[in-house]
């Protein structure tokens, strides 16, 4: 009898335990259930200290592709910032540049376009409906960097012929930046060149770029590309190349900026600075300032896009920086990033 009864509790007691594990996975009856199992994530570039990836804005972007953040001082600004970075050797991606006839704002381009798109930031320098820099998608070149521009040489206006900065990716998606010109008729036949024509305002202009001007200039072998002003990093140096390239946009001064470059693993950056909003208290940065910035997130080339009052971010649907003016403004060319 005894031995009955042991074995009926035996068997009451195990009954007991396994409905137990069964209506409370999580722990003891009434306690907390067990947190989920978080996986860190690898940042694609080693982030310089107050920089934070945000798994909020890049919620469903797929592995290659990334959004860091920046709310903090920098050389002693208060500065807030956006970053997009993905591998552009990742055949999922797609870098397409877009250019409208009429002016409109990149969260309008970013809606508009067909597909998934992951980012859209502001591309280069324009007037009224017209690009002054390159726009080129698939080998399409639908614009082209500025060929002539008038500066004034002893008293006079006079034309001068720039080789300014532009960004492009090859067929298999390596990145690069160069001085560019659209040399003979037409936008097609690009060339690019090791150094900048060293123009300057007040000195007399130099030779038209062409085959042999400047110096060691070949076909740029790009299928798509952003054109901008200056040139901010080049070969891990701080190169700011605004004197030669004729281009004056409060350089000096804080400012909203964007710019886009790369780094050693041809992971590609696309920055936005917050700037002009003295309530907020983040007046932006000199170009100087900026190309730091962008040396400090491991870029080794880069070059300025269209910045003040253009710059804009939209990241998976959200507008990010405060637009300096306000409100967004309406631009002609952008760059959106996409899956292929």
């Amino acid at each position: 009898m005894m031995r009955l009864k042991t074995i009926g509790l035996l068997l009451l007691t195990a009954l007991m335990f396994s409905c137990s594990k069964k209506s409370n996975p999580g722990g003891n009856a009434g306690g907390p259930v067990n947190p989920p199992v978080v996986v860190p994530v690898t940042p694609l570039i080693s982030l310089p200290q107050g920089w934070k990836i945000s798994t909020t804005l890049a919620a469903n972007f797929p592995t290659g592709i990334q959004v860091f953040t920046f709310d903090s001082l920098y050389s002693g600004k208060k500065v807030k910032a956006f970053c997009v970075a993905y591998d552009s050797k990742n055949t999922q991606f797609e870098f397409k540049p877009v250019l409208s006839a009429t002016a409109k704002k990149p969260s309008e381009f970013y809606a508009q376009e067909t597909g998934i798109v992951y980012a859209c930031i502001n591309g280069g320098f324009f007037g009224g409906n017209q690009s002054f820099s390159i726009v080129k998608y698939n080998n399409t070149v639908s614009s082209a960097n500025i060929k002539v521009l008038n500066r004034t040489y002893n008293g006079t206006s006079t034309p001068y012929y720039p080789t300014r900065a532009a960004f492009g990716v090859t067929n298999t998606g390596v990145p690069s930046v160069a001085w560019v010109y659209s040399i003979g008729t037409g936008n097609n036949n690009i060339y690019s060149y090791p150094t900048v024509s060293p123009n300057a305002e007040g000195a007399a202009p130099q030779p038209v770029p062409d085959e042999n001007f400047p110096v060691g200039g070949s076909a740029w072998n790009t299928v798509s590309a952003i054109g901008g002003s200056p040139m901010l990093l080049k070969a891990g140096n701080v190169t700011i190349t605004d004197v030669q390239e004729l281009i004056s946009i409060n350089n000096t001064t804080s400012r909203p900026r964007s710019a886009i470059g790369y780094n050693a693993n041809s992971i590609v950056l696309l920055l936005a600075i917050e700037g002009d909003n003295t309530a907020g208290g983040y007046t932006g940065l000199n170009l100087n300032e900026l190309a730091n910035l962008l040396k400090d997130l491991s870029c080794t080339d880069a070059v300025n896009l269209d910045g003040g009052g253009s710059t804009s971010l939209v990241i998976g649907n959200q507008l990010t920086v405060r637009p300096g003016d306000g409100t967004e403004r309406a631009v002609v060319s952008a760059v959106l990033i996409k899956r292929k």
